[in-house]
C-alpha cells in the first residue's frame, strides 16, 4: 500500500501551483474544472512520483491557521543533501516566506527547515 496523493485546498489555485512549481519543481497537470460544482483543481507530480492535488471551490470556509493545531501539520520534501536545504531555505526565505525553524539538525538526526509556504500552509525540507 501507498499513498496515492495528498491534497490541499487554496484560495489561489494558480499561485499555489506556480509555488509548487517554482520551489519544488513540480510538474503541474491540466487544470480540471467541474462547473457542476465549480471547483477546480490541479495535480502536481513531483521527481520521484509522489503527487499533490491542489483544489479550489468559491465556497470554502478559510480558518486562521496556527502554527500548533490539530489535523495535517506540515508536507514535507526530501532534499539531496544539507546544502540543498540550506540553499532553498534561503531562497525561500528570500522571497519572504516565513522560515519558522532551520536548517538544523534535529534530537532525531534530521537536518531540516520548517517555512511557512502559500496561504500560510508549513512545508519542511530535509536531508
Amino acid at each position: 500500500m501507498r499513498i496515492e496523493h495528498i491534497a490541499l485546498y487554496v484560495n489561489d489555485l494558480n499561485r499555489a501551483k506556480d509555488f509548487f512549481v517554482k520551489y519544488f519543481e513540480a510538474d503541474a497537470g491540466e487544470l480540471y474544472h467541474n462547473p457542476v460544482t465549480d471547483f477546480y483543481s490541479y495535480f502536481l507530480t513531483f521527481e520521484d512520483g509522489a503527487r499533490m492535488e491542489l483544489m479550489h471551490r468559491p465556497d470554502m470556509a478559510d480558518e486562521q491557521k496556527a502554527l500548533r493545531r490539530t489535523g495535517y501539520s506540515h508536507v514535507s520534501f526530501r532534499l539531496e543533501d544539507k546544502q540543498k536545504v540550506e540553499a532553498l531555505t534561503r531562497r525561500l526565505r528570500g522571497d519572504g516566506y516565513k522560515v519558522v525553524s532551520g536548517p538544523r539538525t534535529t534530537g532525531d538526526g534530521y537536518y531540516e527547515s520548517l517555512v511557512v509556504g502559500v496561504e500560510g500552509n508549513q512545508i519542511e525540507i530535509m536531508a
